[in-house]
């Protein structure tokens, strides 16, 4: 007898977890966060919804609230009775399909106030709720970049305020940089300039889908440049000294011939 109710004791909690893997629901979405949509775009979500053999989905119901604020309000978009392909948006431009293990929600005409914290939550026959959240922004544009420089570590540091996937490249007197002139980081944000001391036009390009903006640090004009602006002026001063000589030869060359017809006229009065 007191075998008995030992494996009683010891197969009742194998029963009771077996029982509980049976009724385990799960679901998460697919879309990695957040989710960046331009503006006039479409908005697709997906989640998947994992479920045991004993378990059914009464209801899929997607909602949104807004990503900040005290008292977010959550706005329920559409609904869906069990695996029923028949969903009742709030929105004409909102459409909900239900299948085998997954659930779509696609918003046309995506805008700004469609931003925020979208919620996807599934009741089960027996009333529980399971609910899997994602966040989902609006696409922003590059805005204001700026570059700045650290001179005791020459660096040049490219800032951009809030743009979406922004990409970041750099120019050197508008060509590529090269070895010589320094190495960018792997963010591209970042130059670490070569040359010594730091001179010329460093341009910071950020683009993303839609657009791109730039701006220009301009460091003191390089020797190359101030060597040459020399040997024009050197010779400048030297072509003028060249002609200035050429006109004093001419003048003396003539005075000369007039002093010399003057002593040739002198003598012919003396002989006379």
């Amino acid at each position: 007898m007191d075998v008995q109710n030992f494996l009683c004791w010891r197969v009742a909690p194998l029963f009771l977890l077996m029982t509980c893997g049976l009724h385990s629901m799960s679901m998460h979405i697919i879309n990695e966060e957040p989710v960046h949509v331009i503006p006039g775009s479409s908005l697709v979500l997906k989640a998947r919804i994992d479920q045991g053999p004993l378990e059914a989905v009464s209801m899929v119901t997607w909602g949104r609230k807004p990503e900040t604020g005290s008292l977010p309000v959550r706005m329920t978009l559409a609904t869906c009775p069990g695996r029923s392909p028949q969903c009742a948006g709030s929105r004409p431009n909102i459409h909900v399909s239900v299948e085998q293990q997954e659930t779509t929600l696609e918003i046309n005409g995506f805008s700004r106030a469609d931003s925020g914290v979208y919620a996807v939550t599934v009741t089960d026959h027996t009333g529980a709720n399971i609910t899997a959240y994602c966040i989902v922004r609006e696409y922003e544009a590059v805005h204001h970049v700026t570059v700045s420089i650290n001179v005791s570590h020459s660096v040049l540091v490219c800032g951009e305020a809030w743009g979406t996937e922004p990409h970041f490249s750099w120019l050197y007197e508008r060509a590529a940089i090269s070895q010589t002139v320094g190495r960018v980081s792997k963010d591209g944000t970042t130059l670490f300039v070569m040359k010594s001391p730091i001179c010329g036009h460093f341009t910071c390009t950020v683009s993303n889908k839609l657009g791109y903006s730039s701006a220009t640090y301009t460091a003191a004009p390089c020797e190359t440049q101030g060597r040459g602006m020399t040997v024009a002026v050197v010779c400048l001063v030297f072509v003028l000294l060249v002609c200035a000589g050429v006109f004093a030869f001419l003048l003396w060359r003539k005075r000369r011939h007039n002093n010399r017809g003057e002593r040739l006229h002198e003598h012919l009065d003396d002989t006379f």
